[in-house]
């Protein structure tokens, strides 16, 4: 029952006062999260670079509800494009933009303004030789996502989306992008949503990943395989082989701050290991996602608050 409390206190205004002010808590918030400013971040996706990762950058926020603010978050991606093309690290990595942060959530024509903030990244980024992946939220906002999506590839065939393993409508959603081309990212999910539409027990979002994983496999797609958990790591590569994908045409994506030792071992295989990077300082939504992922992210977060 945590992880669903977790998720309920991801979205509660008032303890995301609390927990923001806690000097304690944001000590603790640094092995998830690289920094505050795009210093931080970029000297992490240095150092995650010279140990042979790539990166996706999220800047983090989301429910951007008015106009100034959507075109705040979309000036930090152009700023922070700009720099990776400075530091040439540009081409190791790739930005991932939620599009509640860019205008979706904006009730007037959120869907138009967020297009065409994403669409001037996407600009940025292919003029920087990096490429965009559009994250996906609750599930509210899949349609939208899916159709800015589908838009920016006229242009920008890269451009990414993200699909939740839990959600019981993503195998038709794959099996739609199956001819585009495009690169996909599977997550599990991390948002709290109604049982009328998504799986809510383990076995059963487990089951829909581990298939997820087989129609992603046998598309035209580009697989983003994001977990970290060894058993569906090796699921993932048993598909890859049964249908054909050579380590050169997918990958594993997992989180800053877990899991390093399995990155780098990945890493060393040969596999193409992408390290998803967040930065900035509305940080608690994030966050109280992380915690709510693993008992063992509790447990840390506990055992540093009493040590402090």
């Amino acid at each position: 029952m945590l992880g669903p409390t977790l998720l309920r206190a991801s979205r509660n205004q008032r303890l995301r006062g609390v927990i923001e002010r806690n000097p304690l808590t944001r000590k603790v918030v640094t092995r998830f999260v690289a920094g505050e400013d795009r210093d931080a971040v970029l000297a992490a996706v240095h150092r995650l670079h010279s140990r042979g990762m790539t990166t996706t950058l999220d800047f983090l926020g989301e429910d951007v509800s008015d106009l100034a603010g959507a075109r705040r978050v979309r000036d930090q991606y152009l700023a922070l494009l700009d720099r990776l093309h400075e530091a040439g690290d540009a081409e190791r990595s790739e930005v991932s933009v939620k599009l509640s942060a860019v205008g979706q959530s904006i009730p007037k024509d959120g869907h138009g303004i967020a297009l065409g903030h994403a669409h001037q990244i996407a600009v940025a980024a292919a003029a920087a030789g990096c490429r965009m992946t559009l994250d996906m939220e609750d599930h509210t906002t899949v349609d939208s996502t899916l159709a800015i999506g589908d838009e920016l590839r006229h242009e920008f065939p890269l451009t990414g989306n993200v699909l939740q393993a839990n959600l019981r409508r993503t195998a038709g959603d794959l099996a739609r992008l199956a001819d585009s081309g495009a690169r996909v990212r599977l997550v599990k999910g991390a948002y709290r949503e109604p049982e009328s539409v998504a799986y809510q027990r383990k076995h059963e979002v487990d089951a829909a990943y581990r298939q997820g994983l087989h129609q992603l496999m046998a598309s035209g797609c580009y697989p983003m395989v994001a977990t970290h958990d060894p058993a569906m790591i090796r699921a993932a590569s048993d598909a890859a082989e049964q249908h054909g994908k050579g380590l050169d045409e997918w990958e594993i994506q997992m989180l800053y701050g877990i899991s390093a030792g399995l990155q780098s071992q990945l890493a060393r295989s040969g596999h193409t290991v992408r390290i998803y990077i967040p930065y900035g300082t509305d940080w608690y939504g994030y966050f109280m996602r992380r915690l709510a992922e693993r008992p063992a992210n509790v447990a840390f977060f506990l055992r540093a608050l009493a040590r402090g």
